[in-house]
């Protein structure tokens, strides 16, 4: 069984969840994580100027996504850091050209679960993983989320992502705060999570 885990990460937050989500998927007998990048739109100019250079060669091991391999997925988990409050624009294009699968109804069935990232603690994160939720929607995807079995999302003694949207981390202002515990144990469970029903779902 294939989850592909499909992820745009500017910084390397999104990369280290995309990370914690492959090893939770891992953890399911059976299923194996993919894991693939969106497409870059931004000039490697502006990624030099926004300072991102050393993170974009720190994931440029992993190879960009195809659409075609959305279709050969068993079940998809993408990642995307908030852009006031939805999708960023990378993962936006990336999806837009998913309309041929869409006609023949290529995704439908298939598990879809989102996790993202954000700047602040209050920066849009459950309206991101909402909205993208529309998109999987269209696609007939059965969207799965990050369940209240994952205790930690309950405490508030830490500043901590996650929600039972999907899990989350906060970067920071200044994007020098990298995912914490409770935020990348909130995304292995993701994984496994997602590859438990999928295996159901694919029995």
């Amino acid at each position: 069984m294939k989850v592909l885990v499909v992820y745009y990460s500017l910084y390397g937050h999104i990369h280290r969840l995309a990370e914690a989500v492959a090893e939770g998927i891992g953890e399911v007998p059976g299923a194996e994580a993919v894991l693939r990048r969106a497409p870059e739109t931004l000039s490697a100019e502006l990624v030099a100027k926004l300072g991102a250079t050393e993170a974009q060669k720190m994931m440029a091991h992993v190879p960009v996504c195809t659409v075609a391999e959305l279709a050969e997925a068993d079940a998809i988990v993408f990642g995307s850091p908030t852009r006031f409050g939805n999708m960023c624009g990378q993962m936006r294009s990336f999806l837009d050209a998913t309309g041929g699968l869409w006609a023949k109804g290529a995704l439908v069935g298939k598990v879809g679960s989102v996790f993202t990232s954000s700047g602040t603690q209050h920066g849009g994160q459950e309206s991101t993983i909402l909205s993208f939720h529309t998109t999987l929607l269209h696609h007939g995807m059965v969207i799965v989320g990050l369940p209240y079995t994952y205790q930690p999302q309950t405490l508030v003694d830490e500043v901590a992502g996650c929600s039972p949207y999907g899990a989350s981390t906060i970067a920071g202002p200044d994007g020098g705060r990298m995912p914490n515990k409770i935020e990348l144990d909130g995304a292995r469970f993701q994984g496994r999570h997602v590859a438990a029903i999928a295996a159901k779902l694919t029995k």
